[in-house]
């Protein structure tokens, strides 16, 4: 009996630990790899080595500015890929609802609409971001 009791009693404070952490990563913070070279030399200005994703630089993402989307020019985000909803990009943002942006390559001006920001990596070079596929929804933040 004294075996099924120790299982039991280990087996709720994991499964209460679990909930606790998920609930933390889903509402509060969680921790994000940033892989790539679209965000050096801020993130991962080391380059691509054969120790993987021992050399990724890792990220604590608060999720408090998500309630109502409390933004500001310069702010990192982590969303998803809008052409990939299970990849998650990190970049950072120029500019908010109501902002003009310069389209690149072209003397044409964008102003982001409602509900949308424009978001690049900090190395153009190397950066698959708006310039590519535009304002990004805040839904996907």
């Amino acid at each position: 009996m004294g075996t099924r009791s120790f299982l039991w009693n280990f087996a709720k404070k994991y499964f209460t630990f679990g909930l606790i952490g998920l609930t933390i990563s889903d509402r509060y913070a969680s921790i994000v790899p940033v892989r790539g070279l679209s965000m050096a030399p801020t993130f991962n200005s080391h380059g691509s080595t054969s120790m993987g994703s021992l050399t990724d630089n890792y990220v604590l993402v608060e999720k408090w500015c998500l309630e109502k989307y409390k933004f500001s020019p310069g702010d990192v985000v982590v969303f998803c890929s809008p052409s990939d909803h299970r990849k998650s990009i990190v970049k950072r943002i120029t500019a908010l609802p109501g902002d003009w942006i310069n389209m690149p390559y072209s003397s044409d001006a964008l102003k982001i609409p409602e509900g949308h920001c424009w978001v690049e990596g900090d190395n153009s070079a190397s950066s698959v971001d708006s310039r590519s596929f535009g304002p990004v929804c805040y839904p996907l933040l």
